[in-house]
């Protein structure tokens, strides 16, 4: 800006000079044209600093806008930075629970297998159980029969050496044996 009011300054004062020397009563008056393009150009510059010298006096220069920008860049990068090494260690960490919850399921499904085969094997013991209940409880009529035929068969020996067996005798005699094998006296004449 400063050296368009030099050249203009210039070409007024050449513009003088040559008026004053080449000026004769008989030759022609020479016609000084100034260019154009100065004055617009000088036009446009006054009215751009007409413009903008409140917004200068009022805002930052362009220097401390560019010292403002790098900072909040090279802060924006240091965060950028830190979620980069966050998401790594989030995908790190998710990864290796994937990896875990794939162990843990192959647990899970052998574990459930071995419950399985252990319900069945306790539900088998539990029949094989209730099996042999039955056969020991079914048995007990049995003992007891075998019981009093022995007794029978002890009072047929008593008889044949020559002891007296009376019907009162026979019948304590049964009620002992009945005694000694259910546990309860009485408990013969209620079964």
């Amino acid at each position: 800006m400063q050296s368009n009011k030099t050249i203009i300054l210039l070409l007024i004062s050449l513009m003088f000079i040559f008026l004053q020397s080449g000026c004769s009563p008989g030759q022609k008056p020479v016609e000084v044209i100034i260019q154009p393009p100065i004055s617009i150009e000088k036009q446009q510059s006054d009215s751009v600093a007409k413009r903008f010298p409140e917004s200068a006096a009022q805002g930052p220069t362009v220097v401390e806008s560019a010292i403002e920008l790098s900072k909040k860049h090279a802060k924006l990068s240091e965060e950028a930075a830190v979620l980069r090494q966050q998401n790594q260690d989030l995908t790190a960490r998710n990864q290796q629970l994937k990896d875990r919850a794939i162990a843990l399921e192959a647990q899970l499904q052998q574990t459930q297998k071995e419950l399985t085969e252990a319900n069945d094997l306790l539900i088998e013991m539990r029949i094989e159980l209730n099996n042999w209940k039955v056969d020991i409880l079914g048995f007990r009529d049995e003992m007891r029969d075998a019981g009093t035929a022995q007794l029978e068969a002890l009072l047929k020996i008593l008889e044949i050496l020559g002891g007296e067996a009376t019907a009162e005798s026979a019948q304590s005699k049964d009620t002992t044996s009945s005694v000694a094998s259910s546990g309860t006296p009485g408990q013969n004449e209620s079964q």
